[in-house]
């Protein structure tokens, strides 16, 4: 079902899909996205798995975002693509009937928490960080996080995230509400597979009929908010701001490593 960058393992009730990129901190491109999307729809369309564990390899990250070469690269019209693959991957996670909970270990950012944001459920280790950093690239969150941050913290509470780029360790993700539980490194995925069982031990067709009704009017009336940060998005491409931002953070990154 999965390609290398995405891992699937199914041991009833419970399917754990792993991104599998460690080696640039599970940073996404647009093949892993589209394994990623393959692999959920296809777990969403066979309905054996009653829940789904979203988590990443490595101790690092979950996700750091998009490649930065990847997205120095873009012009307008990729971007927007890009943004729409993105938003179409977390609008399948949000819109499927079956619960996905996010095992976060390590850093969460960009793209990377944007996926989180479109889970129903967030568990976190005490190392996990999160952040929206697009700001400091001269870009903005594209994958829907400026319409669903929003709503899970707090009009005020993610305008400033977003508008300052800062990233926030899991103890204050839990007070803002971003999470649902913060465990230890290790215990991570058996917390999640614990929850997983306890919701899947509960009436299947209740718990599916009541994620769906959470979500109707959020998702039904989101379409324009997604595709109004979709335009925004292609529009931080049309000029150079960007690729001078990304070219410093990639020398301050270089300086520090």
């Amino acid at each position: 079902m999965a390609g290398d960058l995405v891992k699937c393992d199914f041991d009833s009730p419970v399917a754990t899909v792993t991104i599998n990129r460690p080696q640039v901190l599970n940073a996404y491109n647009e093949e892993l996205l589209d394994q990623l999307y393959q692999t959920l729809e296809g777990l969403f369309a066979d309905q054996k798995a009653a829940a789904i564990i979203l988590t990443a390899e490595g101790s690092r990250a979950f996700s750091v975002g998009g490649d930065i070469d990847y997205l120095e690269s873009l012009n307008s019209e990729q971007a927007k693509k890009l943004s729409q693959k993105g938003q179409h991957l977390c609008s399948l996670i949000e819109s499927s009937d079956t619960v996905v909970i996010a095992a976060v270990d390590g850093y969460a950012l960009g793209g990377g928490m944007e996926i989180t944001l479109a889970c129903d459920l967030r568990l976190a280790s005490t190392r996990s960080r999160f952040g929206q950093p697009e700001v400091k690239l001269g870009i903005i969150p594209a994958f829907g996080g400026t319409q669903r941050l929003p709503r899970l913290i707090g009009e005020a509470e993610a305008k400033e995230l977003l508008y300052t780029g800062d990233i926030i360790d899991a103890a204050l993700a839990y007070e803002l509400g971003l999470i649902n539980k913060v465990v230890t490194p290790r215990s991570l995925l058996s917390e999640a597979r614990e929850l997983a069982l306890e919701i899947t031990d509960r009436s299947t067709k209740a718990v599916k009929l009541i994620k769906t009704a959470v979500n109707k009017k959020y998702v039904e009336d989101a379409k324009a908010g997604y595709e109004y940060e979709s335009e925004a998005f292609a529009e931080c491409f049309k000029t150079e701001e960007h690729k001078v931002r990304i070219r410093e953070m990639k020398r301050i990154v270089k300086e520090d490593s």
